[in-house]
């Protein structure tokens, strides 16, 4: 079974603040977004496995811990995803990028894919899908169900910055066995869909559209 962790620490939760404020401009906005991955991609990646090697440090041999080799993919839902990418491959230098382009129907509320490419190799992977808000759980469920049904992927984490419940209890109905990552669960969705008290539009914010 999947299980969701709500990230609390101090610094995610004061960068969040920032984020939430409508008097943030482009610039700030985009930067946090990316340090909040980066902070949030260190605690997902807390149990990827290890292994024991010996190195020859200038002193002494010594016994540490290296990754096991564990392949890693990060795909991010476009457009607001893509704001989560580059500082987490700044700590998985390795890690391969897919892309899932999504929209969301303003009638129906329903995903709308107008875009997927992935690594080759994507089934071998620890895939971490991106994006920084999880609203309805539409298109999270179906980005998964992309990477599972098409691409054969068996390891798949969500990490969102912000979610609804309603997001987090329609990607647990549909894909019970993924764990997702948020660093806020807010209080409901409004009559639009839009997460209350949310941050607005984040990839409007994150690359000055309206």
């Amino acid at each position: 079974m999947g299980k969701v962790q709500v990230l609390d620490h101090p610094l995610l939760q004061h960068k969040l603040s920032i984020l939430r404020d409508k008097n943030t401009g482009v610039k700030e906005f985009r930067e946090i977004v990316g340090e909040m991955a980066a902070l949030m991609c260190y605690e997902a990646t807390r149990d990827l496995p290890t292994e024991e090697v010996e190195i020859e440090t200038p002193v002494a041999l010594a016994k540490t811990r290296v990754l096991s080799g564990k392949k890693m993919a990060i795909v991010p839902i476009l457009r607001a995803g893509l704001g989560m990418v580059d500082s987490m491959i700044s700590l998985i230098p390795s890690a391969k990028v897919g892309h899932i382009g999504m929209f969301r129907d303003p009638e129906t509320q329903e995903p709308v894919q107008y875009y997927c490419k992935m690594p080759p190799d994507i089934s071998e992977r620890q895939v971490f899908i991106v994006d920084p808000m999880l609203a309805t759980g539409g298109t999270a469920v179906a980005a998964i169900r992309i990477l599972k049904e098409e691409y054969g992927c068996k390891s798949i984490k969500l990490m969102d910055i912000i979610a609804a419940p309603e997001g987090i209890e329609a990607v647990e109905k549909a894909h019970p066995d993924i764990d997702i990552i948020v660093a806020s669960v807010d209080e409901r969705l409004d009559d639009h869909a839009y997460i209350v008290p949310g941050l607005g539009d984040c990839g409007d914010r994150i690359f000055g559209t309206k």
